[in-house]
């Protein structure tokens, strides 16, 4: 058991962003979790690969832990996104047990070092590269969540599955709520707000 305190609290909410991202994939189709939902080709698998990666060199290689991780070593100067999407030979099954090997050996570092523990970004700017566990936890929670939000919404646009956490939605207790009328009403603001700022400009 954890001893209370910030370290306990910031491994805690990375502990929740991960289980999170695992979340959004469940009960998707290969071809759904891995199918690129934005002109950029942001995909749920590839954030779940992304993070491991993530993982592994900032609790990994910063403190000096390196992890012989075949999923991790990538050739970013033949494939600058490599590390954002699965191969066809990669499967799901392997993603998510990557992740979680990323998860253990980090957990490792953060449970062994103190938060004052100093470590070494080599892709950061010289002036920022030393950092603490500290910055390096509050570092990759807020990676974590950002990706998080990404996949809300790629989850919602896939199959419109929506949801902070397993068993708690997070969305209007009322189950009748009529999800188009309030988009329409939001769509009828944007326009009338977007009309009134263009007169304004006209007059002013």
């Amino acid at each position: 058991m954890s001893v209370p305190g910030p370290k306990a609290d910031l491994h805690r909410y990375l502990r929740s962003a991960r289980e999170i991202m695992l979340w959004k994939l469940e009960g998707l189709s290969e071809y759904d979790v891995r199918r690129p939902m934005t002109p950029t080709g942001t995909n749920l698998l590839g954030l779940v690969k992304h993070l491991g990666g993530v993982e592994l060199g900032y609790f990994g290689d910063t403190f000096d832990r390196p992890y012989d991780e075949p999923l991790a070593v990538h050739d970013f100067d033949a494939d600058p996104t490599a590390d954002m999407w699965a191969t066809p030979e990669q499967s799901r099954r392997e993603i998510i047990e990557f992740y979680r090997r990323a998860w253990a050996h980090a957990d490792t570092t953060i449970d062994t070092l103190d938060l004052t523990a100093e470590g070494w970004v080599p892709w950061w700017s010289e002036a920022h590269r030393t950092v603490t566990l500290h910055q390096i936890l509050v570092h990759v929670i807020a990676e974590t969540q950002r990706h998080a939000g990404h996949a809300d919404i790629i989850r919602e646009l896939i199959d419109g599955a929506t949801g902070l956490v397993e068993g708690n939605d997070n969305m209007p207790a009322d189950k009748t709520f009529q999800w188009q009328e309030y988009r329409e009403k939001l769509e009828d603001a944007a326009k009338r707000a977007a009309g009134s700022l263009a007169d304004r400009a006209i007059d002013g």
